[in-house]
């Protein structure tokens, strides 16, 4: 899936000059229901605390992708490793302690899938979602962010990238293309983002810290001096201000 800029994209025989701004979707879906209804069960049966779960989701929001983080650093340092990351990311992704078919951390054993590293360059940007749930690279990146999951992103990431982005702080040239990648039960993506300038003499430490979370999945791009991803509250106060207008 690409995007083209509001002032060429072609929808059969038509041509939009002015595209509206995307529309926020605020109902909920089964899976956020199920979810819920689980939980109180679970909080019902006293299998853990509402303290519990609060310390749990809030530990889950700041774990780090250190190895995939690591992943990115060792390509923008070595064009030889970036062209076998590239080539087979399975085995790349062994050299940063990641071994698919034993997932460490936050992955299970259906995490085994058909890994892709999707290299952006000057002139093309991806960005990856799961429009049927929340398919993840979780061995690499960790627990997917609440707002990967909801209605909102998955479904008018497709439609209306170039608007979502820039609820994120991201904003890109339109000559830049945008290519959203839908992730599903087989196959699992990750974001190889352009290496910032004024990062030439750093180091793999250095560069992993502003790998972030948010730079794989594509809807940041990393910048010296910016080590933290976008939180959930940010995300909603973006989306409630773009219903509003």
């Amino acid at each position: 899936m690409t995007d083209q800029p509001a002032e060429s994209q072609i929808c059969g025989s038509n041509i939009h000059e002015h595209r509206p701004h995307a529309p926020a979707l605020d109902y909920v879906s089964d899976f956020e229901a199920l979810e819920v209804a689980v939980r109180e069960l679970c909080l019902e049966k006293g299998i853990f605390t509402a303290a519990d779960f609060r310390a749990f989701a809030e530990f889950a929001e700041k774990v780090g992708p250190t190895p995939a983080s690591h992943l990115v650093a060792k390509c923008w340092l070595d064009d030889d490793f970036k062209a076998f990351a590239l080539e087979q990311p399975i085995a790349a992704c062994k050299t940063v302690g990641v071994d698919w078919m034993q997932p460490t951390g936050f992955g299970t054993p259906s995490d085994f899938t058909a890994l892709h590293i999707l290299e952006d360059t000057p002139n093309l940007h991806h960005v990856i979602v799961c429009t049927l749930c929340s398919c993840y690279p979780r061995p690499l990146l960790g627990n997917s962010p609440e707002w990967y999951r909801t209605p909102n992103y998955r479904r008018r990431l497709v439609r209306h990238p170039r608007d979502v982005l820039a609820e994120f702080g991201t904003y890109l040239p339109a000559e830049v293309e945008i290519r959203v990648e839908d992730s599903n039960q087989k196959h699992r993506f990750m974001v190889l983002p352009v290496r910032p300038a004024g990062t030439e003499d750093w180091d793999e430490d250095r560069l992993a810290e502003i790998a972030t979370r948010d730079t794989m999945i594509g809807v940041a791009l990393p910048q010296p001096g910016v080590t933290a991803n976008v939180t959930a509250d940010r995300v909603r106060k973006a989306r409630r201000g773009a219903h509003h207008d």
